[in-house]
């Protein structure tokens, strides 16, 4: 972002600040702020609570999850669960974090996750039961790593709330932040359409729209496929080479086609949710792009939700054509080609 992330403005202040005031607002106990990077320079622009308590780890640099540690040490041994609330999401309301908690408080899951519209967000809330695995993290990983060892205590929760999804991690994001915070809303229709027919044209849906998903776009469009992106966020003018965004994750919204291809490459976010999506419509191509990891506790997941093991086998972990891949566009290309592959077969 060119300066420090916790101190970019929104109205005058410190995004930091709003998102204490945010967690300050709400019926949380205990906030442990924890600082790193430049963390002087951050208490010096930052208003003092008592129901703060800032603590320092000096070991910021070998990654986020020695600061996920530093905060769940902090803690006091009367906290059952935590809420891990990432600085760069001010625009979370007070009233989701006790969403939350009372939903915590009622149903008890190991891990709770926020959503919006069926897309995943933060924050995330931990049960003490956690807890040491947190301890046991290793380098630049956040609590998203042991969450493959709960499949069957995660809780999700959908929320009124569009902030669980908003961060700042370039600048266009800050200018988001900044136009929703004026507005006091995020106005998103469930759907954007260029309006045009879709003739004969196969439909590929893309969940995700950076990487290997832009890049993707890029080729269906060579090949006059029809693309709807999905993504919560993402408007129809940013990403002009697709004919359709989806701000929901619910497929049933689209226009039924004979043809249909779904390719999951959202680098880890929305995955299992738009997999589901897809098995549950029966799309005979779907391809997860993913590691071998993530892609196994998709499927796991899937799984324990009733989803029968036929319908999970044919989903594609490994997509795309044999070239050698490894660049995001060389993947998209071997992609690109295995789908023109089973359009010519399904022709004949």
């Amino acid at each position: 972002m060119g300066s420090q992330k916790q101190l970019l403005r929104l109205d005058g202040k410190p995004i930091l600040q709003h998102t204490l005031e945010n967690a300050i607002a709400s019926n949380v106990e205990e906030i442990v702020l924890v600082l790193g990077s430049a963390a002087n320079e951050i208490q010096q622009q930052i208003t003092p609570n008592a129901k703060v308590r800032i603590v320092i780890n000096e070991a910021f640099a070998d990654g986020m999850g020695t600061s996920l540690q530093t905060g769940i040490a902090a803690l006091g041994p009367q906290s059952e669960a935590a809420l891990v609330v990432l600085a760069d999401q001010p625009l979370v309301k007070a009233a989701t974090l006790n969403q939350l908690i009372d939903d915590y408080t009622k149903h008890k899951p190991q891990i709770l996750i926020p959503l919006y519209r069926g897309f995943r967000g933060n924050p995330v809330l931990l049960d003490r039961s956690v807890f040491p695995e947190i301890a046991a993290l290793k380098g630049d990983l956040g609590c998203r790593a042991i969450f493959g060892d709960h499949l069957e205590n995660i809780r999700k929760l959908e929320v009124d709330d569009p902030g669980i999804l908003l961060d700042a991690d370039r600048p266009h994001d800050l200018d988001r932040l900044s136009q929703t915070y004026a507005s006091g809303s995020l106005r998103v229709t469930p759907m954007e359409s260029d309006g045009k027919s879709l003739s004969d044209a196969a439909d590929l849906i893309i969940v995700g729209r950076e990487g290997v998903a832009a890049e993707l776009v890029k080729f269906a469009r060579l090949l006059n496929l029809r693309v709807t992106v999905v993504d919560p966020l993402l408007k129809l003018a940013d990403l002009p080479e697709a004919n359709c965004v989806l701000h929901t994750m619910d497929f049933s919204l689209l226009t039924p086609v004979e043809r249909r291809f779904c390719v999951v490459a959202s680098m880890g976010r929305f995955d299992e949710e738009a997999l589901e999506q897809a098995v549950s419509m029966q799309i005979p191509y779907i391809a997860l792009v993913a590691n071998k990891k993530r892609s196994q506790e998709v499927l796991q997941g899937l799984g324990l939700k009733g989803i029968r093991t036929d319908m999970l086998a044919g989903v594609r972990t490994k997509p795309g054509i044999s070239i050698g891949a490894q660049t995001p566009a060389e993947i998209a290309l071997s992609i690109a080609a295995e789908i023109v592959g089973e359009l010519r077969r399904n022709s004949n």
